[in-house]
């Protein structure tokens, strides 16, 4: 009698470790990635920069003076052009602790200021993303279950969102909060607060993530293992979490970078008109501002934060497209209107 050898049943991987295998393939996405981890890597540096440095980024150094070469060299030098009236700041130096990009009109760093600017513009966007997933998932998820009544104050709600222009919702918001701040009962938003562009930018996007979400609900809803489980009475809200929520869980992942993207741009251009991140605080649409008046004397004043915000914005939609594609290949987020 012969010994036939059984083959051992071949291991399968789940549908998330196909999915970030395949996202490890894709080349595009990962060096993107690693883009924007270097760039959130930096930032973090920021107090640390500032210490080794010696340098208050904040802080006005108009008379400050440091060493090159062993010769001393004001922060501020004299203007040479026309009457030779006021003062041109130091341009870069290349060294690093030793104004690497020179100083702004105030005599700061601006090294230190860009590090602590991506910090808030990281920070604001990451939070206000968090924000608006949170609210335009419950707001889907709510209205797209319930139906009747429910979904139609919650969608008539979200059309009056989506029917003003983005950036004119925003600067309106902000304008009328800039002043007294957000008091709601016991809770205090001061106008400084980056709290406050957070709120601003998590409210006005919250369209873009409920409506898509909603529409995933209202076909979930009408599926086999959704009815079988009303049908034997299982409470609404455990219908939710338990069967309907991890089943849009994808979408709302493909959702984070992409929505990071916005928020950092929104943040950008509310912080240069001056109605988003207020002084002493820096963020990247800020020093985008300060270096306004220097683009013929210290153009890199502007231009880096502009560059920084192009890649990573870059960084992160890219990114955001292959997981699209590694999480469900089918599906088509939009962010735009239709």
């Amino acid at each position: 009698m012969s010994n036939v050898a059984v083959a051992a049943p071949r291991k399968t991987r789940g549908p998330w470790a196909v999915a970030f295998a395949k996202l490890a393939r894709d080349r595009a996405a990962m060096a993107s990635l690693a883009v924007f981890l270097l760039i959130v890597l930096a930032c973090l540096s920021a107090p640390l920069y500032a210490k080794w440095a010696g340098v208050d980024p904040f802080a006005s150094t108009l008379d400050a003076v440091i060493q090159i070469d062993g010769v001393d060299v004001p922060v501020m030098e004299q203007s040479t052009e026309g009457l030779g009236l006021g003062y041109t700041p130091l341009g870069p130096t290349w060294r690093l602790g030793n104004y690497f990009l020179g100083a702004d009109s105030q005599g700061r760093d601006v090294m230190a200021r860009m590090l602590y600017g991506g910090l808030s513009s990281l920070l604001i966007s990451g939070a206000a993303t968090i924000f608006t997933l949170i609210l335009g998932t419950a707001a889907g998820l709510i209205a797209g279950y319930f139906g009747g009544v429910t979904d139609t104050v919650l969608s008539r709600f979200l059309d009056i969102l989506w029917a003003f222009p983005i950036y004119l919702l925003a600067i309106s918001l902000s304008i009328v909060t800039i002043a007294h701040g957000i008091t709601i009962g016991p809770i205090q938003i001061e106008s400084g607060s980056l709290w406050l562009p957070v709120i601003i930018i998590g409210i006005v996007y919250v369209p873009y993530v409920a409506r898509p979400i909603r529409g995933q609900v209202l076909a979930l809803r009408k599926s086999e293992f959704v009815l079988a489980a009303i049908n034997l009475g299982v409470p609404g809200w455990r219908i939710l979490w338990r069967d309907i929520l991890p089943n849009v869980t994808t979408t709302l992942i493909v959702f984070v970078p992409l929505m990071m993207a916005l928020n950092m741009l929104t943040e950008s251009a509310l912080s240069f008109l001056s109605i988003g991140v207020q002084p002493p605080a820096a963020s990247w649409g800020t020093i985008i501002q300060d270096g306004q008046a220097l683009l013929y004397t210290r153009p890199l004043v502007a231009l880096v934060p502009g560059l920084a915000i192009a890649v990573s914005v870059m960084a992160l939609n890219v990114f955001g497209d292959g997981l699209r594609d590694a999480l469900d290949p089918r599906s088509k987020v939009r962010l735009g209107r239709d």
